[in-house]
């Protein structure tokens, strides 16, 4: 697959001497969902103002569609767009006229057909005579994503595009993101609802203290440094795991009455025939079996502790 976006080396160093970003290095891949996720002050928005041209890094390269963004910064700046964490929208403006005016900035001829297709999809159509500050907080985050859009980019970052909204709301956006890939456009998305990323992303990136920890497929992420629960639903209750199985570190409820059992879900033999024989041979007999796999949320903190 192609790629869009190719940061570098990059750093940043500000004048206080603090360092934001240490030695980044990423690729972006053509029509890919990327989610960035990261604890506050871990560096993403710089890492996306540093891409977006708002904060000059201390050295580094960014390449977008293979064009440098300190020497091409017009040709590259075209080819992103940007739904910053802050609304910042022309609150008595209507929504028609504040996304064809955004367009304009970059310089482009009017195009009302593909504006009209746009607030279609971001479902403003009905609101484009609207004045702004008449939306609710929900509508006017789309008309954010409709004025990032209005240049026709072919990036599109998404800093906490779900801030302050409601959980129908929420939903709503993830399909409304599902609906830009489908346009080609090819999206990164910083978010700390970790369920997000679990819901929309391709590939997932965790940056901590300015440097990226791990890029990886979501399902790789998962299944490398994910685990699995097996959880027992026992005959009888028990006050405690007989001898013999304490090679399985297994865990008991506090009523006695499930047993469980954590692996590494990455392992293919995981021993859970062998573990299972045992507890035949202890007398332990059990009514239901269910397994769980580990959420993002909690790989994502795993990894940030270990950094």
């Amino acid at each position: 697959m192609d790629t869009i976006l190719s940061v570098k080396n990059l750093n940043k160093v500000y004048a206080d001497g603090f360092q934001a970003l240490k030695n980044i290095n990423l690729e972006i891949r053509k029509g890919e969902i990327f989610a960035l996720l990261g604890p506050n002050g871990a560096g993403k928005t710089t890492l996306i103002s540093a891409i977006c041209g708002l904060v000059n890094p201390t050295d580094g390269q960014i390449l977008v569609n293979g064009h440098d963004i300190n020497e091409n910064f017009r040709q590259t700046r075209t080819l992103i767009g940007l739904v910053p964490q802050e609304l910042c929208v022309e609150t008595f403006e209507p929504v028609w006229d504040t996304v064809n005016f955004s367009r304009g900035l970059f310089g482009l001829a009017p195009n009302r057909e593909y504006v009209e297709d746009i607030l279609k999809k971001l479902t403003l159509w009905d609101k484009r005579k609207s004045r702004i500050l008449t939306l609710s907080g929900g509508m006017k985050r789309r008309v954010m994503i409709a004025k990032a859009l209005s240049h026709e980019p072919q990036l599109l970052f998404l800093d906490e595009p779900t801030a302050g909204v409601d959980v129908e709301l929420r939903k709503d956006m993830w399909n409304q993101v599902k609906e830009l890939k489908n346009m080609g456009v090819t999206i990164i998305l910083t978010t700390h609802y970790i369920d997000e990323a679990e819901q929309m992303a391709d590939r997932i990136g965790v940056i901590n203290k300015g440097e990226i920890i791990v890029t990886e497929n979501k399902k790789d992420l998962m299944h490398q440094f994910g685990r699995k629960k097996l959880t027992l639903d026992l005959n009888v209750v028990i006050k405690v795991v007989p001898k013999q199985l304490d090679q399985w570190d297994l865990n008991l409820n506090e009523e006695g009455s499930q047993m469980s059992y954590s692996y590494d879900a990455s392992v293919e033999d995981n021993g859970i025939s062998q573990l299972l024989a045992d507890l035949a041979s202890a007398g332990i007999s059990y009514k239901d079996i269910q397994t769980k796999q580990s959420s993002l949320e909690e790989i994502f903190i795993q990894l940030v502790n270990q950094s």
